[in-house]
């Protein structure tokens, strides 16, 4: 079985493997879930994790690495909270419904926010270029939602947005590939996609950001309270952590974000080139030039064979191919720890179904 899951998301077979043969390894008789997160086999763990997180991203020195529970739907609300003052605005460029949900957020919060761009006029099909961006100079920060998943777009390089540092929601193409961290101030992403599981956020950010925050804002959503405490002001997402760890140790054991990089690349590739070919059977939600290497996104153009394709789908055993409940169709995500092999024989599957129309 082929596990194409949007999230949760599959393991690589060897993190799997390292779960299952040492989860109970913590001390004597104790798992990683039953021990202290004081104690110092814990602290070795989430610090290996914190600091490979450093190494792999090639992170500058004035960039904090905080492990934050919540998930990064908590984000939206922690980033304004935290860096938008209160006479100031943020830009946000709408380009899907995640990007949305930030937005919706902020404004709950009662925060002055703009949209600087959208591609809602396409049901968000497509990534505006920086010519069709509004950005205010003024503005505290400009948020970037850099995959989205439901139509499956992405980011291939981040607008220039000058001297207003970038907020970057990362969740679903976390440590995929590598990044440029010039002007970005924040970044974020939850683990459950390409670092692991569900329970944990990784959140980067710039040193001097932390000084925007109010005596207003409650401890536990203050950046600096993670930040003054190495992200253990109170029990962490332990399991999330570890499982973390191990990830990030399989991506450099298997040639860093570079490598993950190609390996994306390919994996998309070999979907994206069946739909071309067969795009009379088949028809991609998505702009080709805006294409996600995470989530390729499609439909049939004749629907009335879709209960055909997802039985003949499942009998071979490609999982969780269904597409977002808001738009249907198909998405097949290929996150970290799908192999090749899996998009390969998926795409050998649409092959075959196409030449049976």
């Amino acid at each position: 079985m082929y596990n194409f899951s949007p999230g949760p998301a599959i393991l690589a077979k060897s993190v799997s493997d390292e779960i299952a043969n040492h989860f109970s390894d913590a001390l004597p008789g104790l798992s990683i879930l039953e021990i202290s997160h004081r104690s110092g086999e814990y602290e070795t763990i989430h610090n290996s994790a914190i600091r490979r997180c450093r190494s792999l991203y090639g992170l500058p020195d004035d960039m904090e690495v905080l492990l934050v529970g919540g998930g990064a739907s908590l984000q939206f609300a922690m980033v304004p909270i935290n860096l938008l003052r209160q006479s100031n605005s943020a830009d946000y460029i709408e380009t899907g419904s995640w990007s949305q949900k930030a937005l919706s957020e902020a404004v709950c919060l009662g925060k002055t926010v703009r949209v600087a761009g959208s591609s809602a006029d396409r049901d968000f099909c497509y990534i505006p270029g920086l010519e069709a961006l509004s950005l205010d100079e003024a503005a505290d920060y400009v948020h970037v939602t850099s995959n989205n998943t439901i139509i499956g777009t992405q980011f291939r390089v981040f607008p220039d947005t000058n001297d207003v540092p970038k907020v970057v929601d990362m969740t679903s193409d976390l440590f995929s590939r590598p990044v440029s961290w010039e002007g970005i101030g924040l970044a974020y992403g939850g683990t459950q996609k390409n670092a692991g599981i569900a329970g944990c956020t990784v959140v980067f950010v710039r040193r001097d950001l932390l000084s925007r925050e109010t005596n207003s804002t409650p401890a536990i959503l203050r950046y600096s309270t993670f930040s003054d405490s190495n992200s253990l002001y109170n029990t962490p997402p332990v399991f999330s952590v570890y499982v973390l760890n191990l990830t990030l140790e399989w991506l450099e054991l298997t040639g860093g974000l570079e490598a993950a990089a190609i390996r994306n690349e390919r994996k998309a590739k070999a979907l994206y080139d069946v739909i071309d070919r067969y795009d009379s059977v088949f028809r991609g939600y998505s702009d080709s030039a805006a294409r996600s290497y995470m989530n390729v996104t499609f439909d049939l153009s004749d629907r009335e064979q879709s209960k055909h394709f997802s039985n003949a789908a499942a009998k071979q055993g490609f999982l969780g191919i269904e597409g977002h409940r808001s738009i249907g169709g198909y998405r097949a995500s290929l996150y970290n720890g799908m192999p090749l092999e899996g998009c390969e024989a998926l795409a050998e599957f649409m092959r075959d179904f196409a030449l049976e129309q």
